[in-house]
């Protein structure tokens, strides 16, 4: 008899995950599975044209309530634009500039901290120098400068909310890096003719996952917080394109006679922020290879 390897496939890993997640961590991936989903076919299911303007039927409220409009479920905004639709269209642009962002940090803060925890000396010191600077200037300030010197493009608002927050990667990086080249698994690698390239991809990489993925996740709420409140301000994205933050902002002068022009996008906002809170501290103890080992 020949003994096989069973190799788990794809959805058998996928149903462990599943398996072994508790209603919370559940609820979290659907809502976040559909949020997606959401914005990914923003253009498919939107009924209406997001620009689309009819100032005979603003201010319309949502199906089921006096004066509204056959057709617009969610009612209509100040310019008689379709809300739901709108919606739509700024989950997608709100979860594109997040995840570009939180990319764009991770990427830059992740380098940093290697390198200053592998190299030491004059790299560590310059790195950590600049995480210093980032910490001591309020952020909301130095967005504010960048904004009002190089516009409001879609470009400059990646690179904004790309460097917030690098520097909490740069740190936990850093700190991780050095912690786990002092164990004796790192040694014995270098003395088996490792070098620093391959100790780093092969053995401190794997060890911060954990870390960074929660950090991720953090920072990926906070960008999304950090956009909606630029956009509140009325220095995001510029109209007529939404976002949740601009939809927010623009909204808030009519709460008192027009609160679901705030509901649905204030609804979308907190709904990410929760399913990725949760689905992060899912993901860090599915990916921390020393919970694995126990």
């Amino acid at each position: 008899m020949t003994a096989t390897t069973h190799i788990p496939s794809r959805v058998g890993v996928f149903g462990s995950f599943w398996r072994d997640a508790n209603a919370v961590q559940k609820a979290a991936a659907l809502i976040g599975v559909t949020l997606v989903l959401m914005a990914v076919l923003a253009q498919a299911i939107a009924p209406y044209d997001p620009l689309q303007q009819s100032l005979i039927s603003r201010l319309r409220p949502p199906q089921g309530f006096e004066r509204h409009k056959p057709g617009f479920l969610l009612g209509t905004d100040e310019l008689g634009r379709d809300v739901l639709s709108r919606s739509l269209f700024g989950l997608q642009l709100t979860l594109g500039l997040a995840l570009a962002g939180a990319c764009l940090g991770l990427l830059i803060g992740g380098t940093l901290g290697l390198l200053a925890g592998l190299r030491r000396g004059w790299a560590e010191d310059v790195t950590m120098a600049a995480v210093d600077l980032q910490i001591a200037v309020p952020f909301t300030l130095l967005a504010l400068l960048i904004l009002a010197l190089f516009g409001t493009s879609l470009t400059v608002m990646v690179c904004v909310l790309g460097i917030a927050g690098w520097e909490q990667y740069a740190r936990i990086v850093r700190a991780e890096v050095r912690k786990i080249t002092e164990l004796p698994f790192i040694e014995a690698a270098r003395a088996s003719g490792g070098g620093q390239r391959y100790v780093a991809l092969t053995h401190v990489l794997p060890n911060i996952v954990s870390p960074l993925v929660v950090q991720f996740t953090l920072s990926f709420s906070n960008i999304v917080i950090l956009e909606s409140t630029l956009s509140f301000l009325g220095l995001g994205v510029q109209p007529p394109t939404a976002t949740l933050g601009t939809m927010v902002g623009y909204g808030r002068d009519y709460m008192p006679t027009a609160p679901w022009l705030v509901i649905a996008p204030a609804a979308l906002i907190v709904l990410i922020t929760f399913s990725v809170q949760i689905l992060g501290d899912w993901l860090r103890d599915r990916a921390d290879v020393r919970l694995r080992v126990r």
